[in-house]
């Protein structure tokens, strides 16, 4: 709990009575490495702090080689089906631990309660969704202005870690190549 705390208060500082009342609403969830704890067409419940772990988004496909990677959340960020979440409507894409992963979440009617009772809440709901944005935005900024290898070389230096823990096959498709013109980007790097 002290890591969400930690991260919360990087954003504004929150009385002693509304984080009480936040940690109430969180519920710890282990998934278990290469869990689909998010299915297709289910309806995202939950956001979710990633105390430890990695979680992959992406839409599967009939042939697992062909799903589509578009996101990775990792420690000390939030993860969730957001656009499921706000709309209340099905997801067109799933959410898997990569290994072992700690969540801290909170459902929909709790986080509503959260921002109806708290004075802290509204303002932490709006930051989070605006991280998630920016997130989401350099993604698809990155997929128009650079090439491929640029994308590669960009992920190796701002998350070297990344590439210690997630399959390469999730990568290529993350950067969108196939796993046979990222085998080709590695070498020339």
């Amino acid at each position: 709990m002290q890591q969400i705390k930690a991260y919360l208060e990087q954003i504004a500082t929150i009385s002693s009575e509304d984080w009480a009342f936040f940690m109430s609403k969180l519920q710890r969830r282990v998934i278990p490495k290469k869990t689909v704890f998010l299915k297709l067409h289910a309806i995202e419940n939950h956001i979710s702090f990633i105390e430890s772990g990695v979680v992959r988004l992406f839409i599967p496909k009939e042939d697992s080689e062909k799903e589509i990677t578009f996101g990775f959340s990792f420690k000390n960020q939030f993860v969730s089906a957001y656009d499921s979440f706000l709309t209340r409507q099905p997801s067109a894409y799933q959410l898997q631990a990569l290994n072992e992963t700690t969540l801290l979440s909170i459902n929909y009617e709790d986080l509503q309660a959260v921002y109806k009772t708290t004075q802290i809440g509204n303002l932490i709901g709006r930051l989070t969704a605006e991280r998630l944005f920016l997130i989401k935005s350099s993604r698809e900024q990155n997929l128009l202005n650079l090439s491929a290898e640029e994308r590669y070389v960009k992920i190796f230096k701002e998350r070297p870690e990344l590439l210690k823990v997630i399959p390469l096959k999730y990568i290529s498709s993350y950067i969108g190549v196939t796993a046979q013109a990222l085998s080709r980007i590695r070498k020339r790097i």
